[in-house]
């Protein structure tokens, strides 16, 4: 299947270097062009994208805006948001996972890395450069614990169980499948069913935003190390 992805930012000329990277990729097509949040959402629904790259600082509606809106709205389920940003680890980043991005890059990431997150992200996994894994969940963390766990989130994590739990905690810690099968001495198709099971108890689209529940709900406690 051809993956659809939707460019949103507001300088032509980058839209025009993602449009000739994307398309030089079998099984991708790019869909439509935005240069601000409102028209991303208005595209990605009328366009029926799987992948929108969006910028997160644009006129009038930011990427962040539009993250919040494609995430609230029941027709656009099936679409994904990559952040594309100059400053990989910002509070505009964590805002955006929080309002339901897949990921984010920076915007000097390399096309292989940024083709891979479209592919990634219309499977349902999220992508966090590795540049910046690290430093966005110490600042999660140092956030979460400024603030008191949300009840709403913690009794939703009655419906895990404790091998499920015990995965959330290794995917809130920045792991891939492979190495929390390495940990829990456990194949990685079955990290991956505990993951989707996971997901669908905890109304998550992705592993993103299975991160944020996890520092949210207190599950994930913050270091002060």
């Amino acid at each position: 299947m051809t993956i659809r992805v939707l460019l949103a930012d507001d300088q032509a000329l980058l839209r025009s270097a993602f449009r000739v990277l994307v398309e030089s990729e079998p099984g991708m097509a790019v869909v439509g062009e935005a240069s601000d949040g409102a028209e991303a959402v208005r595209l990605a629904k009328e366009r029926a994208a799987d992948v929108v790259l969006m910028d997160i600082r644009m006129p009038g509606t930011d990427g962040l805006a539009a993250t919040r809106m494609i995430d609230a709205d029941p027709d656009l389920a099936q679409v994904r948001v990559v952040i594309l940003t100059t400053f990989e680890v910002d509070d505009y980043v964590v805002e955006a996972l929080r309002a339901g991005a897949s990921g984010f890059l920076g915007k000097g990431s390399e096309p292989e890395e940024l083709l891979a997150a479209i592919r990634l992200a219309a499977e349902g996994e999220s992508l966090l450069s590795p540049a910046a894994t690290k430093g966005l969940i110490a600042r999660f963390l140092a956030q979460a614990g400024t603030v008191a766990p949300d009840p709403v989130r913690l009794a939703r994590l009655d419906a895990l169980t404790g091998r499920e739990r015990e995965v959330l905690v290794q995917v809130a810690g920045g792991l891939s499948n492979d190495e929390i099968a390495e940990r829990l001495e456990v194949s990685p198709l079955t990290v991956k069913t505990h993951v989707n099971r996971a997901m669908a108890k905890l109304g998550a689209r992705d592993r993103a935003q299975l991160v944020v529940i996890a520092y949210e709900s207190g599950l994930v406690r913050p270091r002060t190390e």
